[in-house]
């Protein structure tokens, strides 16, 4: 039993197919090295709250200026 060769439709849809095939795996392909690039830079994660993000740690040692207990900041 022989098989019937492929009518032109299925020729163009599989051309379709493994064209959004490649792009979705070259999608997935940049996501992923952009995030490895973000993670082995150990960039720090915070949210986007308006804040501009100096990188920088500040601590404290004077009793006043740590917040009081029940206070809250703005």
């Amino acid at each position: 039993m022989a098989f019937r060769p492929a009518h032109e439709m299925h020729r163009r849809r599989f051309g379709r197919n493994l064209g959004v095939g490649l792009l979705l795996a070259s999608f997935v392909v940049l996501m992923f090295f952009l995030t490895w690039v973000k993670i082995s830079q150990g960039d720090r994660m915070h949210a986007n709250d308006g804040k501009k993000n100096t990188g920088t740690v500040v601590e404290t040692t004077d009793p006043a200026a740590q917040p009081k207990a029940g206070s809250t900041q703005p």
